[in-house]
């Protein structure tokens, strides 16, 4: 094995965003994580949204639109709004 390329593997700290700290190895000092073993649905057999950008904001703001245009033409037509 080459000697000075490879990276140091040094301890690290993990923090996820739901607050769970720990500690393992790694070639970086600190890592940050948005899911880990504690908050993880598969793990915790709880449903979560796990939202990454606001994608699912987005989705209900389309749905909520939607409805609305859906309602509007429903009204104008004359008919009885779907439930």
């Amino acid at each position: 094995m080459k000697t000075a390329i490879h990276p140091t593997y040094v301890q690290a700290h993990v923090r996820c965003t739901c607050g769970n700290e720990f500690t393992t190895r790694a070639t970086r000092d600190e890592i940050h994580v948005e899911v880990c073993s504690n908050c993880h649905p598969f793990y915790t057999g709880r449903q979560k949204l796990v939202d990454t950008g606001g994608r699912v904001e987005r989705f209900q703001r389309r749905v909520a639109k939607a409805r609305v245009r859906q309602a509007q033409s429903a009204a104008a037509a004359g008919q009885k709004q779907p439930e």
